[in-house]
């Protein structure tokens, strides 16, 4: 197994568009890249202990690569907008790549040099690479958010269209399929 931390915007969003992937095993909602110790949602959201929402992904490399991981990571959200998704904004909602290891560093430059080359977005990527970091899971009642809440407005205008959008384009790597 090993783990790949992704932030871009909403980690309910996040968590609910890697969970039903091949070869994922887990998704933990959590914060990541800031100053402070196990902190609180309400610390994240105010923007002061330098955390971004993120997932934290356990994976099979023999069943998923990274490189397929950062795929579906850079079709569900807009790597373009710095510090923003939607109507989250702040720096907890930055789109960020917590690089594990040298080969996820290379493999995320690699992809985004691509994402560029093929200009797939009209503005610039504005994802940061970032070193490794403490990964602390957020509350209970942040997990499996989407899963457990599905009918709840924020559940219904933006994280079902992601998934919508993930069951159009990457069907094959579904684990019911």
């Amino acid at each position: 197994m090993e783990q790949a931390i992704l932030g871009g915007g909403c980690f309910w969003c996040l968590e609910a568009a890697f969970s039903p992937l091949r070869g994922v095993s887990r998704v933990v909602s959590g914060y990541c890249g800031g100053r402070l110790d196990h902190p609180s949602y309400q610390q994240v959201c105010s923007g002061s202990t330098g955390h971004v929402e993120v997932v934290a992904i356990d994976y099979d490399p023999a069943a998923i690569d990274f490189a397929t991981l950062l795929n579906v990571f850079f079709a569900v959200h807009d790597p373009t907008t710095l510090n923003r998704q939607g109507h989250d904004v702040g720096t907890q909602y930055a789109s960020v790549i917590f690089c594990q290891n040298a080969q996820q560093r290379d493999i995320a430059q690699a992809c985004i040099r691509e994402l560029a080359r093929e200009q797939v977005y009209a503005e610039p990527i504005v994802t940061r690479l970032e070193d490794p970091a403490p990964f602390y899971a957020a509350e209970d009642h942040h997990q499996r958010y989407y899963a457990l809440n599905s009918q709840q407005n924020y559940c219904q205008l933006v994280i079902s269209p992601k998934l919508s959008k993930i069951r159009q384009k990457f069907a094959h790597l579904l684990q019911n399929n």
